[in-house]
């Protein structure tokens, strides 16, 4: 699997003239801090805590087990897409105690990617409900979990009450080519939508 392509560049290059907000947004444990480091050419900032007994009341683990921590507040990378163009990643936590924070992050953004699990099409619903709410524009990533059940494309869309416009992908998270192409499509998609709307 392929690791965060982290730069020894810290400061964007004096040649970038326009820089993008994107989200990754998705429900709990469905891959965000994995997609963000993955992809970030800079150390990525994580905001994660151990999870408690607390949360065990109120965070369904059903899907993974084995985690012990999740994000309290963001994740942030960044991804210099060419000479001219950097993507800023924020990562969102999946709860919905942190809707508020969601709606705070959708400030200033362009698009959002969320990235979907097939054990758990119904966990995206509320997620795609609150953008479409706020307008916002919106590509799916199907997060392939080792041992996830795999669905054709078409039932996918159909279960996700999908629009025939919006992107629909499938990614590994851990892989950055992937979780790379999951990203274009959606900045592809955002560029097609602006293109139409200077039309």
């Amino acid at each position: 699997m392929g690791s965060a392509p982290v730069s020894d560049r810290v400061y964007v290059s004096d040649k970038v003239r326009t820089a993008v907000k994107i989200l990754i947004v998705g429900h709990f444990a469905v891959g965000k801090t994995t997609f963000v480091g993955t992809l970030s050419e800079i150390r990525p900032l994580r905001t994660e805590e151990a999870m408690t007994q607390a949360s065990e009341l109120v965070d369904d683990l059903a899907g993974s087990p084995d985690k012990t921590t999740t994000t309290v507040a963001m994740d942030f990378g960044r991804l210099t897409l060419s000479e001219r163009l950097v993507l800023y990643l924020f990562g969102a936590p999946g709860q919905k105690r942190f809707t508020q924070l969601w709606k705070d992050m959708m400030h200033g953004a362009l698009g959002a990617l969320v990235l979907a699990d097939t054990r758990r099409l119904d966990q995206s619903f509320d997620i795609m409900g609150l953008l479409e709410e706020h307008g916002m524009p919106y590509a799916v990533a199907v997060n392939q979990f080792d041992g996830a059940p795999v669905f054709p494309e078409t039932e996918i869309r159909e279960a996700l009450d999908l629009l025939p416009e919006t992107p629909l992908v499938t990614c590994d998270a851990r892989d950055d080519a992937s979780s790379a192409r999951a990203l274009i499509s959606l900045v592809e998609y955002l560029q097609t939508r602006t293109a139409q709307e200077h039309r």
